[in-house]
């Protein structure tokens, strides 16, 4: 690959390096440049552009990453589209995430043009979680080259794997002796049953038996009968060798034993055993505790469906350090927040790790175009006002929290929206115009949101997967910090802005969005393609309504709405002329 300047003369399929502004158009950072491209370049008085030239037949960036995705992707693991070279593989069911760690490697050694990072090995992952992400540095990759990393990906088994969590039913028992507090025996209950509900598990009624050998076989014998798929002893005193009274009882109950210690503290003192096809275990002392331990690393293998083998349990001594030491600045409690300990052990559902997007819906303005009507109120033939439809679109989505801006009729809007988990703003200048009421709705946005979505709210067709796309192609570390829908080649809306941004937007007068901002910062763009006309389609006229599905249309007595042609006009299948493009906001 030639990578500089070019001369347009040389430059038909080379690959535009940065974005350029030209007065009819925007060429995109990694352009092809064909004849079209080349002429608007010079009659905008380029002679020559930063480009890159490729020699042979390789792949583009964006064909490469999807390619090798596709090979990655094995059962329950799904893709996202290729975008900036890269492809992002993220979980479709709950479960334990696992990587060949040798088998990465090799494929990252292959060429540096090729990168493929995941989260660490055996990471419990929620629904929706991105699991690893796949980036081709330069615009293209020798074919040759991708060619032998898609060998490598589909030789053996799978580098990467989601093994679903199956709902364990497990049964617990707890020795005695003599002088024990009945909070040691609510306590290891309590943290059992969390660990196991984590994981989509249940706990059985615990069975109480003195510290005994037979006593605790005859209670394995019966949680077996009662379908127990999964045996739990915890014993009145820790285990401490493979003929100690638990282990014995797992072996007097027609089981045996597999493995004694483990290279992880808290948790050394386990044993692993089985009964049949049960696993049984005999918990260390730490069992009581709900902080992460040893008990987690082999129950999140079970409850993926997983063997816990011998060479698992010698590779979790990097990384089995759990215990706080005094000497420590700064102990794991306070280091770590609460919800990232799912990392080692889950200790409650584990949720999608991402950043947080605020949606700012604009529901301030005076609705003059449609006077005497206003817009948003107007129910539909179900009663549903449009500002209601809208948000309960919106709230479906992952965005959270949901700003509402109010002004005109305030108090009509708040009732339209009674009961439904939004915030309400009150821009008092509303009248001025739509900046206005954007600068109050993204003053009102939370520190910890990492950027807002703003959207109009005479928009009822938006739906919650339009808004999941926009989140999806956020990424401030590669550069797409605005991320803008588009159909066609022509841009819609909503809009995602990263916070960077809102000191702009808060500047803005007057009766604008914060639409005019997209051209100073072309280099921060991400547009994603939706098929759907819903981001072009604002209804802020009488003639307007008349393109909404009829079950949304507000049955009026006067001014009567039109006939639509060729029948009624569907959510997403509208003429783009029906009502006014949305243009002003962002």
């Amino acid at each position: 690959m030639i990578f500089g300047p070019t001369p347009l003369g040389e430059a038909e399929g080379a690959i535009l390096a940065h974005t350029l502004r030209l007065p009819d158009r925007v060429l995109k950072k990694g352009t092809v440049l064909d004849q079209a491209a080349i002429a608007a370049l010079a009659a905008a008085g380029h002679e020559e552009i930063i480009a890159a030239r490729l020699r042979g037949p390789p792949l583009l960036a964006n064909e490469a990453a999807a390619a090798l995705a596709a090979a990655l992707a094995g059962p329950h693991l799904g893709p996202s589209r290729p975008g900036t070279g890269r492809v992002n593989l993220r979980a479709e069911r709950e479960g334990l995430f696992v990587v060949d760690r040798a088998g990465i490697e090799a494929l990252n050694a292959l060429d540096e043009a090729i990168t493929l990072g995941t989260l660490p090995d055996e990471t419990v992952v929620a629904k929706g979680e991105m699991v690893a992400t796949i980036k081709i540095i330069p615009f293209a990759v020798p074919r040759e080259r991708l060619e032998a990393a898609i060998a490598l990906a589909r030789r053996g088994p799978p580098l990467l794997a989601l093994h679903p969590f199956r709902p364990l039913t497990a049964g617990l028992i707890l020795t005695e002796l003599p002088g024990l507090k009945e909070a040691l025996f609510e306590s290891v209950t309590a943290a059992t049953a969390m660990r196991l509900a984590a994981l989509g598990g249940r706990l059985l009624p615990p069975r109480r038996t003195p510290h005994a050998t037979a006593p605790i076989a005859e209670a394995l014998r019966a949680l077996i009968s009662e379908g127990a798929d999964l045996l739990l002893i915890a014993g009145a005193s820790a285990v401490v060798d493979r003929r100690d009274v638990g282990p014995q009882a797992i072996v007097a109950a027609g089981g045996e034993i597999r493995h004694f210690g483990m290279p992880v503290d808290p948790g050394n003192l386990i044993c692993i055993g089985a009964i049949g096809t049960r696993p049984a275990l005999v918990l260390p002392g730490c069992a009581g505790s709900p902080k992460p331990n040893g008990i987690d690393f082999v129950l999140r293998r079970l409850a993926a469906g997983l063997e816990v083998r011998d060479a698992d349990i010698a590779r979790w001594g990097v990384g089995g350090l759990l215990k706080d030491i005094s000497n420590r600045p700064l102990p794991r409690a306070q280091a770590v927040p609460a919800e990232t300990v799912s990392r080692t052990g889950p200790l409650s559902s584990p949720a999608p790790r991402g950043p947080q997007i605020a949606l700012v819906v604009l529901a301030a303005g005076q609705s003059s175009r449609m006077a005497p009507y206003h817009k948003l109120l107007l129910p539909d033939r179900r009663g549903k006002p449009m500002i209601a439809r809208l948000v309960d679109n919106l709230l479906a989505s992952p965005a959270r929290p949901v700003i509402v801006v109010v002004g005109h009729r305030a108090e009509e809007v708040r009732a339209a929206l009674a009961g439904r988990p939004v915030t309400f703003v009150t821009a008092p200048d509303y009248a001025e115009g739509l900046a206005a009421s954007l600068r109050a709705g993204i003053a009102a946005v939370p520190e910890t949101a990492a950027g807002a979505i703003v959207c109009l709210g005479d928009m009822p067709l938006i739906t919650a997967r339009i808004i999941e796309r926009l989140i999806e192609a956020y990424d401030p570390d590669e550069g797409r910090r605005i991320v803008v829908p588009v159909r066609g080649g022509r841009q819609g809306n909503p809009i995602l802005w990263d916070r960077r941004f809102f000191s702009e937007i808060l500047a803005l007068t007057g009766d604008v969005g914060a639409r005019p901002l997209l051209a100073r910062h072309l280099e921060e763009i991400a547009e994603v393609e939706i098929h759907d006309d819903a981001i072009f389609r604002d209804f802020d006229t009488v003639e307007s309504l008349a393109a909404l599905p009829e079950r949304y249309r507000p049955a009026l007595s006067a001014p009567a709405l039109p006939e639509v042609e060729r029948g009624e006009v569907e959510q997403g299948e509208a003429e783009e002329t029906v009502s006014r493009p949305s243009a002003e906001a962002g």
